[in-house]
């Protein structure tokens, strides 16, 4: 299951893009939390705190604990954004959740045994992640870090799909449940397709070969008439001897 993680944040009142601007300056993250029926807040966080917590895996499909003018609440990230050049975050929504009502999360797809795969070990191939997270339906309670896959069991060009994936008690797969259900597949063992590069051939500009074989022509008619010009020179002195 997830673990519980306290998170510290300073409830503001200010708002608006300067502001934010001068809090992540002054080494703030700018956060809204909202949900539960309860009017949305804005807070903030230290962004070296942050960052420290972003170093655990679990943080960012964990419940977390925010206390905020002295009330605790429980909340997930559900959207986090980031610089797209810096390691620096920018703004964070806090949905906050109840013990009593389900909550869907997007968690990550765990594949073990990958290299002990039987169309690893015995084909060559290749374990295939198809998906990387899936969407699930639980309690807070049941919230898991993780959804493991075992793959060993595959050969070559085996697949396994999302009703294969074990899932805790209490947790359900949301594209399952759905209406029309998706059995969509997460993980195929492949081979993987090597292609090779053809050499490059160096090709003659048109007309190239064209004018080169001009020349040659031009060449040797000029070597044909200064031989017969040689020839009839040699000629016309033999008969003046005569």
């Amino acid at each position: 299951m997830a673990t519980d993680i306290d998170l510290n944040t300073v409830s503001r009142e200010d708002a608006g893009t300067s502001h934010s601007r001068r809090m992540r300056r002054d080494g703030s993250v700018p956060a809204v939390v909202y949900g539960a029926g309860k009017d949305s807040i804005k807070v903030s966080i230290s962004h070296n705190e942050l960052l420290k917590k972003l170093n655990n895996e679990a943080f960012l499909n964990s419940i977390l604990t925010i206390k905020v003018d002295d009330k605790e609440e429980s909340v997930l990230i559900k959207n986090i954004q980031v610089h797209p050049s810096k390691r620096q975050v920018m703004h964070l929504d806090l949905q906050r959740v109840r013990s009593d009502v389900a909550i869907k999360v997007s968690v990550p797809l765990a594949f073990i045994n990958d290299d002990t795969a039987v169309g690893v070990k015995m084909s060559g191939g290749t374990v295939t992640p198809l998906m990387n997270e899936v969407e699930i339906s639980c309690l807070p309670k049941d919230l898991p870090e993780r959804l493991e896959v075992d793959v060993e069991a595959l050969e070559l060009d085996d697949m396994l799909y999302l009703e294969d994936i074990v899932v805790p008690e209490g947790v359900e797969i949301s594209l399952l449940t759905q209406e029309e259900p998706a059995n969509e597949p997460i993980v195929a063992v492949r081979l993987l397709q090597i292609q090779e590069e053809e050499p490059e051939v160096e090709e003659l500009a048109e007309g190239e070969e064209g004018e080169e074989g001009e020349e040659g022509v031009e060449a040797a008619a000029d070597g044909e008439e200064a031989s017969d010009s040689s020839e009839s020179k040699g000629e016309s002195e033999d008969s003046k001897e005569e």
